[in-house]
């Protein structure tokens, strides 16, 4: 089966905890371990890589922002955007 490269925005709203910063440290930490295109911005990061990487240090990052506090976690996800060079629509 051939690998798919997705791209991933996902922001982490940490609740009810005296400090935000800890466990949006921890999902970017994370993310930038796993070897995946990681885009830190200031509201949202970026995610690109193969799918089941991706999907795999999404779950381990949100295991490990949600062992400092309740969290939530939003997440999109898409297969096309951005486009790779050499996967881009000829017209």
């Amino acid at each position: 089966m051939k690998s798919s490269t997705i791209s991933v925005q996902v922001s982490l709203y940490p609740l009810r905890q005296s400090h935000l910063g800890p466990a949006i440290s921890k999902v970017t930490e994370v993310l930038q371990v796993s070897g995946l295109d990681v885009r830190p911005g200031t509201m949202s990061t970026v995610v690109i890589g193969e799918a089941e990487k991706v999907f795999d240090s999404l779950k381990v990052s949100f295991q490990s922002a949600a062992a400092l506090g309740d969290v939530v976690m939003a997440v999109s996800l898409s297969n096309c955007c951005p486009v790779r060079g050499d996967e881009q629509m000829r017209a």
